[in-house]
């Protein structure tokens, strides 16, 4: 009930109509599931590998005794680390030379880093060694992507969407990525990389149009420890001292039937 209230008020204050209610109550619904889903499974592995005998051998005691002393604690970090993105978040619409923002398109460069090979040697792996794959490398690239100024929208799997304000942010980023998927002595996983530069939809904290399209057309041509680009991406950096391009030839990949990438490669 208090729930309901809290959402009349927000109604009321003309924060949310019918159509951004709904879509409200879609995302918190999956973004949370996910999330509870993770902190559950984590605390049943901890209850489970806690005492065999005596009176705290019961993992379902445990359990119980683990979710009083957590949620409250969690409770108020996921509160923190809210207010941390939504300060982020207002600063870039409050930047603009205009004042705040309210359109929902922007031009931007969007990007695809995909995990080479991830199907067949993801095969041979233990769960315990693919959970761990997965983690160092959405660890390692999300530590890049935000150090360098660009913004992860999502990881799907064994790869990781990411946008970035310039198209020369961006090609820094993937290039660093690439790099270390590269370097045998890094335990990131080698990875591809496809980049596109121009108008994109931002939408309940996802980007939608057909940049993000062309991005990941371009990532499913991309070879193995290489990036390529689009037009968009090609014009911003043709004039860089620090970037070369060269031609790759037109592709005839899912919704577009001459696609022309560029193959972007660091000057040095």
């Amino acid at each position: 009930m208090e729930a309901l209230r809290l959402a009349a008020d927000l109604t009321g204050l003309g924060i949310l109509g019918d159509d951004s209610r709904s879509a409200l109550v879609r995302t918190w619904g999956r973004s949370f599931a996910r999330l509870a889903e993770w902190q559950t499974t984590l605390m049943a592995r901890v209850a489970a590998a806690g005492p065999t005998d005596g009176p705290d051998a019961d993992p379902a005691a445990q359990l119980a005794m683990l979710t009083g002393e957590v949620i409250p604690r969690v409770e108020r970090l996921q509160s923190y680390v809210w207010r941390r993105h939504l300060t982020s978040a207002a600063g870039r619409r409050l930047a603009g030379s205009e004042g705040p923002s309210t359109n929902e398109t922007t031009r931007q460069a969007v990007a695809f880093v995909d995990i080479v090979g991830f199907t067949s040697q993801s095969r041979s792996m233990r769960e315990a060694e693919l959970v761990g794959w997965i983690e160092t490398f959405e660890s390692r690239s999300t530590e890049v992507v935000v150090d360098h100024g660009g913004r992860v929208i999502k990881n799907i799997g064994d790869e990781v969407l990411l946008v970035a304000d310039t198209p020369a942010a961006a090609a820094r980023l993937v290039h660093l990525l690439v790099s270390m998927g590269a370097d045998e002595d890094d335990p990131v996983p080698a990875v591809r990389a496809g980049v596109a530069y121009g108008d994109v939809v931002t939408r309940l904290g996802d980007v939608l149009g057909p940049t993000v399209n062309i991005a990941a057309r371009l990532t499913s041509l991309a070879r193995p420890g290489t990036v390529l680009v689009d037009d968009g991406m090609r014009e911003e950096l043709e004039d860089s001292p620090v970037w070369s391009l060269r031609r790759v030839p037109r592709a005839s990949v899912k919704g577009y039937s001459s696609l022309r990438p560029w193959a972007l490669r660091h000057r040095d």
